[in-house]
């Protein structure tokens, strides 16, 4: 176990005499549980996303579990891996805590994260599993007051607060009728970022983190595995679903289901998976320097608009499924 992660645990058991949240109970298992390590970090949204991994012939639950601040770590393996299993809940906020308590706490290699998602590229289908090499977080914006425009600086632009680098969208665009919008401009913004081996409180940025490029290279050896097409006996996909690696996806707490979106964001950013957790996850591990890649099976297109049958709640456990599958079979190219 590193020397962090013993200054860690040794602050945090003197911490336990001020009634800390995480007793010395936990904490000794914590410090047992690391001392087996290292695991892989596999970070699950929700519950219907857990489920299928849960049931997976792969998957050997060991008699360890570790609670710790409302969250469930599963100790196991995968695919004969150790690996450490835990949900986080919707969206960017409770991933990013989520994930930042996995990797403090715990003895890690590296972090798979997976799920479902929404669709924006129009080259994929629902049923498809996507790989990203970069992820962004899209739901940071400077939202400008009416009356500026692209001319003029935003508020704080001149301290290196906010950027008109990445760009906006216009909301008068998408009116029905020739007319102004007082909703006016919303300008994306990159993250501030405060690597762990950078200087504490110096803030770095950044837009599109890329995930781990050895990951990403072993990743193309899955794209022969084969998908579910089926729901059920009577809900079939009219094609076989793939295993693709894309340049890019976006994460925001907002659950998109409009294509004038949709397509605004494919046509600027050239994204596929569109979500609420990735980049949250992303950000995190970029941060800690640890290694990590996401896997998300597209549950549908973001708005509907094709002869697909396209409601997410339909494809969802297929999706979910697809997800898993390529979990496992990622896990056994990088265990040889």
């Amino acid at each position: 176990m590193g020397v962090f992660r013993v200054l860690l645990l040794v602050g945090l058991s003197l911490l336990v005499v001020s009634e800390a949240t995480i007793p010395t109970k936990t904490l000794r298992l914590i410090n047992k549980a690391n001392r087996n390590g290292p695991y892989l970090g596999l970070v699950i949204p929700n519950q219907f996303e857990l489920s299928p991994l849960l049931q997976h012939p792969s998957y050997k639950p060991s008699n360890l579990t570790i609670y710790v601040s409302g969250k469930r770590f599963r100790f196991g393996t995968l695919a004969g891996e150790k690996a450490i299993l835990v949900m986080t809940g919707l969206a960017m906020l409770n991933s990013g805590i989520t994930t930042q308590l996995l990797v403090t706490l715990f003895n890690l290699k590296g972090v798979i994260h997976y799920g479902i998602a929404g669709n924006a590229d129009p080259s994929l289908h629902i049923g498809d599993v996507a790989i990203p090499q970069y992820w962004s977080h899209s739901g940071l914006w400077n939202w400008q007051r009416y009356g500026d425009g692209p001319e003029n600086a935003l508020a704080l632009e001149a301290g290196g607060d906010y950027t008109r680098d990445i760009g906006y969208i216009k909301f008068a665009n998408y009116s029905t009728k020739p007319t102004d919008n007082f909703l006016n401009n919303v300008w994306y913004q990159p993250e501030e970022v405060f690597p762990i081996d950078g200087t504490p409180e110096e803030r770095q940025h950044i837009f599109w983190v890329p995930v781990d490029s050895h990951y990403f290279t072993l990743a193309k050896k899955l794209e022969k595995v084969k998908l579910e097409k089926c729901l059920n006996a009577t809900l079939c996909l009219t094609y076989s679903p793939k295993i693709i690696r894309v340049a890019r996806g976006t994460s925001a707490s907002i659950y998109v289901d409009n294509a004038a979106y949709r397509s605004f964001i494919y046509d600027k950013f050239k994204v596929s998976p569109v979500e609420m957790e990735s980049a949250a996850v992303a950000l995190v591990c970029h941060q800690q320097r640890l290694p990590f890649i996401t896997f998300r099976a597209l549950s549908d297109l973001a708005g509907g608009g094709t002869a697909e049958s396209n409601e997410a709640d339909i494809f969802t456990p297929l999706a979910a499924t697809n997800a898993v599958a390529v979990v496992i079979e990622f896990i056994k190219i990088l265990s040889h």
